[in-house]
């Protein structure tokens, strides 16, 4: 397959973090099926076997190392990810043991080269510092020094350093709170010396992971019990500097996790992992999307108003009740801002709707749907508002396709492209007046078999040239050039983007920003409207 490259250069790439990176009111428990073939079972969350009372975690940078340590076995556990950031991807590779200088080891971290490790523990009260011949490869990590915490915290639980390694931070469940300490020679703890606290009652009480925003400006605490058990979210209006913390929002854990102790933040803010003292496993939670559940549990695609204003979700809802939701976006663009308006049930034409399209104007609807294998066309009396929409008329394309799906018209309405999962290809309408379905005639299909086998929805760049397809069987989008523009027998694929990293196993609706700056994606599984920021526009 072709480089990731330009227009699919996404997510915690070119664009920066996506939204709702760092914070928790957008946490969602991430549970992936994973069919494991040499097991012949569904794997869920990974349990640490070799470590029956897990208390902290870490990963490499770029989510292909996870290392666990624990008090049990008094050692750091080393595996391998095939999929990054995907705990149930992982793959035991080896043990090393820190009970030589610590027996009750709590946490433990890494510089971002991987070339020196630190070891927590409420043993020694100390965090130990290893050096790593081979980054990455604790086989080969030596013993070097250690620095007493205990002046300032008898049962220390985390250590965190910011990412030029001058400054330390270290948590513990004794004087629940955070301690920060400068260091005058980077990343060697013997030059450690404490600056302040901060407390964290009555929020963190019993005090556990510790982790942080990587510019600073963002603390977060593994909570153990109480009011707050979980993640506890904390403002630094001074990055780095703890004594300018301030509580910000917490996001209970209690219905997966029982016992939180390590917590670990993605470099990118997308998504944090904890370790469960009580079930020795590794919880994997997702932060961003817009949610849609409370208006519709089962969204299947999702389109918006030129100017970034309003956004329109349809599905099919309980009980096979197809609507279409309308949201308006205080910030054009931005699904944070989205407030549900109102919606519009659609049954009576297609219990089963599974793809939405408006006429630029905002004067027209289009639906589509596996009920009734039909283009479904509305006529609004208000530009842009759902309520004032009364049906036209409809095309059938069961002949092309019994399982459509996708549903998109060149910008001038004289042409309409559906892509249906029975075919696993695109097809072509000539509309002899523009923007009226009657008029339609098929002209040709563009298989697109070899990239997606299930093929959900689809999106052309505004002047045709370029075509993007999103399905369940790849779980990515896959986009395609076309050299005579609107002329699918001309197109060409180019480049693939993967969307599983949101957790979204069955994404199915596909919309872009009209410069090409973001992509939307929505879904059946997660319910959630995700956004990817993408590289500079072609």
């Amino acid at each position: 397959m072709a480089t990731k490259k330009k227009m699919l250069q996404a997510a915690a790439g070119v664009g920066g973090a996506p939204e709702g990176a760092w914070d928790l009111s957008y946490a969602y428990y991430d549970d992936p099926l994973l069919w494991d073939v040499s097991s012949s079972q569904y794997k869920t969350q990974m349990r640490v076997l070799v470590e029956p009372a897990a208390t902290g975690v870490f990963f490499k940078p770029d989510g292909l190392k996870m290392y666990i340590v624990g008090s049990s076995g008094d050692a750091v556990h080393e595996y391998s990810l095939s999929t990054a950031w995907l705990v149930s991807s992982e793959s035991f590779v080896r043990t090393f043991s820190v009970s030589a200088q610590d027996l009750i080891p709590t946490n433990l971290f890494f510089k971002p080269d991987g070339t020196k490790m630190y070891i927590v523990g409420n043993n020694a009260d100390s965090i130990h510092e290893y050096d790593l011949s081979t980054a990455w490869n604790i086989s080969t990590a030596s013993f070097l020094q250690s620095f007493s915490v205990n002046p300032q915290e008898t049962n220390p639980q985390a250590v965190f350093f910011k990412p030029d390694g001058t400054k330390m931070y270290v948590t513990g469940s004794s004087g629940d709170d955070v301690n920060e300490y400068d260091l005058s020679t980077a990343w060697d703890v013997s030059t450690a010396v404490f600056l302040q606290l901060f407390s964290l009652a009555p929020y963190s009480t019993t005090p556990q992971g510790l982790s942080f925003k990587a510019d600073g400006t963002k603390m977060y605490i593994a909570q153990l019990s109480g009011t707050y058990e979980g993640v506890v979210e904390y403002d630094l209006s001074t990055a780095w500097d703890v004594s300018t913390a301030s509580y910000s929002k917490n996001f209970v854990t209690t219905a997966i996790v029982g016992s939180p102790t390590g917590l670990f933040f993605n470099p990118d803010g997308a998504g944090f992992y904890i370790t469960d003292y009580g079930t020795d496993r590794v919880y994997q939670y997702n932060l961003g999307g817009f949610s849609v559940n409370a208006q519709e549990p089962t969204p299947t695609g999702v389109t918006f108003k030129p100017d970034g204003t309003k956004m329109y979700i349809v599905g099919v809802g309980y009980g096979l009740t197809g609507k279409v939701n309308d949201y308006s976006l205080s910030t054009p663009w931005d699904t944070s801002t989205a407030s549900s308006v109102q919606f519009l049930s659609i049954t009576s034409q297609d219990s089963n709707a599974t793809g939405v399209f408006f006429k630029p104007d905002g004067t027209k609807m289009y639906l589509i749907g596996t009920s009734s294998d039909r283009v479904h066309e509305y006529n609004l009396s208000t530009a842009w508002d759902i309520s004032t929409a009364t049906v036209s008329q409809s095309f059938y394309v069961g002949g092309q396709d019994l399982t459509p799906q996708g549903l998109s018209f060149k910008g001038d309405g004289t042409k309409m492209y559906i892509c249906g999962a029975s075919g696993d290809d695109v097809n072509e309408y000539d509309l002899s007046t523009a923007w009226d379905v009657s008029t339609a005639s098929y002209l040709q299909n563009f298989s697109v078999n070899a990239q997606e086998g299930y093929p959900l929805d689809l999106f052309f760049k505004f002047d045709g040239t370029k075509m993007y397809i999103i399905g369940g069987a790849g779980d990515e989008v896959n986009g395609y050039d076309l050299s005579t523009a609107w002329d699918i027998s001309t197109a060409s694929f180019v480049q693939n983007f993967s969307v599983s990293d949101r957790g979204e196993g069955l994404p199915h609706g596909l919309s872009f920003k009209d410069d090409g700056t973001k992509m939307f994606i929505v879904g059946t599984q997660k319910d959630r409207v995700f956004t990817y920021s993408l590289g500079v526009p072609e």
